[in-house]
């Protein structure tokens, strides 16, 4: 019940949201239709008037310029789409002998809307037998529910939940480390504990 009606309550903000910017579109163009009725009918006595009314038609033509895009903006919040694009750096702590190289593994986040491959950068090693593995990932929908998934094979699945609000700030340090939240299917053998696989991140 509480997940239908936060759902209703997103819904109708989203909704709210692009209506206040088609209304302020249409505020603006008639701002700008008003200012160019202005300009063409009215006989200009002195090049101050002329002035004074080009003015007002830049100002008016800057204010639909905005309108325009604050409604583009709202409406892609609304779809779920996030139009500024950023992205996750994120690193990835594991015993060596888990990781060979980078080519090894798999990497994607997954989320409620979507899954997206993210781009393995390489593995460093820490000198106390532990590797990082380094990457970065595309945030391109506005979703609070972001699961980072690391496949590598005959090691198992990986599982971190990205801590993060939908419409997450850049950040220029890495956050704290993470455990991981869920080991999916580890190989037999492997050892894989969930306390040896930490994650941190930021946000570009």
């Amino acid at each position: 019940m509480n997940t239908l009606s936060s759902l209703l309550t997103e819904s109708a903000d989203g909704r709210l949201g692009v209506l206040m910017s088609a209304l302020s579109g249409m505020a603006a163009a008639l701002a700008v239709a008003l200012a160019m009725t202005v300009y063409f009918r009215l006989g200009y006595r002195s090049w101050r008037d002329v002035v004074r009314h080009g003015l007002a038609t830049l100002a008016a033509l800057a204010l639909f310029g905005f309108a325009a895009y604050d409604m583009r903006h709202a409406a892609l919040a609304y779809l779920g789409l996030n139009p500024s694009k950023p992205a996750v750096e994120f690193e990835i702590r594991m015993p060596r002998e888990t990781l060979t190289a980078a080519s090894d593994s798999q990497i994607e986040l997954h989320t409620d809307r979507n899954q997206t491959l993210a781009l393995v950068d390489g593995v460093r090693e820490l000198g106390d037998g532990r590797s990082v593995l380094r990457g970065a990932v595309a945030l391109n929908h506005r979703t609070a529910d972001r699961v980072l998934v690391v496949n590598l094979p005959g090691r198992g699945t990986f599982e971190f939940r990205l801590r993060l609000p939908a419409e997450p700030h850049r950040s220029e340090q890495f956050g704290p480390w993470h455990l991981a939240d869920r080991i999916a299917s580890p190989a037999t053998g492997s050892g894989a504990s969930q306390d040896a696989y930490t994650i941190r991140y930021r946000v570009l």
